[in-house]
């Protein structure tokens, strides 16, 4: 991990993931209840115990980067259909940060979204943040191919799509897996660092450059 921070003059384009990184997953229950209607999707569709769909959940996860992976290559499942059933979460929990708003806002270049998620589970997270109009588009699992992070591939294909240049560019992530291929392609990084014991998993020291705590403290230092 770098000590110095970017200069943000340098910087073209902030990427941020969405989930429990433009909100804490300690400060409201998004976690909770995707992982419920993920459970509840595969034992409606496997027709497996709540036990089991649990593990597969977890397995999935672990093995293919989210849990659609498995379903899709172990079972043929269409993933609109998933991503359908599983996204209609309940907001009320997220609760705006002026603050981060007014950093957002005054990051110089462009900001970006990359999620697993959907556009429009993004839209309604961003639109709840009060964070929509500082950001020009969300890359979504779906613009990857359904290849999700940390799959290389996806990446590529936001940076072509975007006409992004790396080596100018800042992605911050909850999961420290998802920011070696970032870093791979010369991106600078940052992992917030939560309770989640899945955020850790798969750190490589090369490919984290910074560290926080809480996104809105890392964006006001690296401000100035």
């Amino acid at each position: 991990m770098t000590a110095a921070l970017p200069d943000p003059d340098r910087v073209d384009c902030w990427i941020f993931d969405l989930d429990n990184t433009l909100y804490s997953p300690s400060e409201c229950d998004l976690s909770e209840q995707m992982e419920a209607a993920i459970s509840a999707f595969i034992e409606r569709r496997l027709g497996v115990s709540e036990l089991e769909s649990e593990q597969l959940r977890k397995s999935w996860f672990g093995r293919y980067g989210m849990t659609l992976g498995g379903l899709m290559e172990e079972c043929g499942v269409d993933p609109h259909e998933y991503l359908e059933e599983t996204h209609r979460l309940d907001l009320s929990s997220l609760r705006p940060s002026p603050r981060l708003q007014r950093l957002v806002a005054r990051l110089p270049g462009r900001r970006l979204v990359h999620t697993n998620a959907t556009v429009s589970h993004a839209e309604r997270v961003l639109d709840r943040l009060g964070l929509a109009a500082h950001f020009e588009a969300v890359f979504d699992v779906e613009d990857a191919g359904f290849l999700p992070k940390p799959d290389p591939e996806g990446y590529r294909r936001l940076l072509a799509r975007h006409a992004v240049d790396p080596r100018r560019a800042v992605m911050m992530d909850d999961l420290a897996r998802n920011l070696v291929p970032a870093a791979a392609a010369g991106m600078t990084t940052v992992w917030l660092r939560t309770a989640r014991p899945q955020g850790a998993r798969g750190f490589e020291a090369a490919a984290v450059h910074h560290v926080a705590d809480r996104l809105e403290d890392w964006l006001a230092a690296a401000m100035g």
